[in-house]
């Protein structure tokens, strides 16, 4: 088994990230404060790009680092599927969001 580099800091967190391109289908021990979870990933992930470390449902909190990032958007993002722009909203100001006010 080839060794990826993943971080994933709270055990409270949904996602971990990629610290180097990892390919589809590879199988990952990710482990955090002494919880280890097995994922196999449905897709490649790039470098710096965050994965699903247990199921998350659409409407559902996406926690990176302890913190809320985001919420799901779609359906059920499964375990091992690339988190980003396409299945998640950010909760944290980007800027480019209108509100009314």
């Amino acid at each position: 088994m080839t060794a990826y580099h993943t971080v994933m800091m709270k055990p409270q967190d949904k996602v971990a990230v990629a610290l180097t391109e990892i390919p589809a289908g590879a199988q990952l021990n990710v482990v955090c404060q002494g919880i280890e979870v097995q994922v196999e990933l449905a897709e490649a992930i790039e470098f710096g790009h965050k994965f699903a470390v247990v199921p998350i449902a659409a409407g559902e909190d996406i926690i990176k680092y302890g913190k809320v990032i985001g919420v799901a958007v779609r359906g059920i993002i499964r375990k091992g599927e690339h988190v980003h722009v396409h299945n998640l909203e950010g909760k944290r100001g980007r800027g480019d969001l209108q509100h009314d006010s």
